[in-house]
């Protein structure tokens, strides 16, 4: 039981090293609590919720996982290697790809609200 619970405080300590030295992850994180601070003024439907809080996890995921990689990457290639910059540069593309994707969810979560609000 107790590796268990110590899995939890691994897991924490990861998030908390990820967030203190990864400025993107300070910004998706940043981005994550105005956006609940606008779903909440919204008044989103459950549905919605589900979906952005989804949306969420997945960019705070992929970032974690990039960090991972590149982390590991520099460990096992400390200097330059072709496929080491691969391994990289696709890593960052997947946080690319799930960052666009997370801001077209917010434009059709939040675009027709956002609409109403200003127009009425």
């Amino acid at each position: 039981m107790r590796r268990f619970f110590l899995s939890f405080r691994y897991a924490f300590e990861g998030l908390m090293t990820a967030f203190k030295r990864e400025r993107n992850l300070k910004v998706h994180m940043i981005a994550a609590f105005l956006v609940i601070v606008f779903g909440f003024v919204f008044q989103l439907t459950i549905s919605e919720w589900m979906i952005l809080i989804l949306t969420i996890a997945v960019v705070i995921i992929t970032e974690l996982i990039n960090t991972a990689i590149e982390r590991t990457v520099d460990l096992v290639s400390p200097k330059y290697h072709p496929l080491a910059k691969e391994a990289k540069d696709i890593a960052a593309a997947a946080c690319l790809i799930s960052a666009v994707t997370s801001v077209i969810i917010g434009i059709l979560l939040f675009g027709s609200k956002l609409y109403i609000f200003f127009i009425d």
